[in-house]
């Protein structure tokens, strides 16, 4: 059962990060939550795969079972699992926004969106090379004032 369980993690997790890596942006988002799938499933096996017993401890007694379950990663997937969703939700909201205003979704085209360089709101990175030089008594100076 353990290898099963390591098999269906490693398949999961590597078509989460194939299909993360991918131009299209919605399959972009399909990977990633895939990928926090895989990890919800990798956090709730470390409370044990086979246990019987629910995580609960017996009225009168101060132990838990020897048999039982940790509670605290079922609790912690739980709250993942409802947090994924609703980042999943919304950046599948995203995605599907920027394709109805883009027209497509492939990254390589989605370029159009960056500003030209004649823009005088949002101008562009400047190209490498191609920022001013500081003198190093111009350095020296900006920093003889400060203590």
């Amino acid at each position: 059962m353990i290898w099963a369980f390591a098999l269906s993690v490693w398949i999961t997790v590597t078509v989460g990060v194939y299909l993360a890596m991918s131009r299209d942006a919605l399959r972009v988002v399909l990977g990633l939550a895939l990928l926090g799938s895989a990890i919800n499933v990798l956090l709730f096996a470390s409370g044990r795969l086979g246990a019987t017993l629910p995580a609960v401890v017996p009225a009168g007694g101060d132990v838990l079972a020897a048999d039982a379950a940790n509670p605290l990663p079922q609790a912690l997937v739980l709250t993942a699992i409802v947090i994924g969703f609703a980042l999943v939700c919304f950046s599948l909201v995203l995605v599907l926004r920027l394709i109805r205003d883009a027209g497509t979704d492939d990254a390589l085209e989605l370029r159009h969106a960056e500003p030209h360089p004649t823009d005088p709101v949002k101008p562009p990175l400047p190209a490498p090379g191609t920022e001013p030089e500081v003198e190093p008594a111009t350095v020296e100076a900006m920093g003889a004032d400060r203590p």
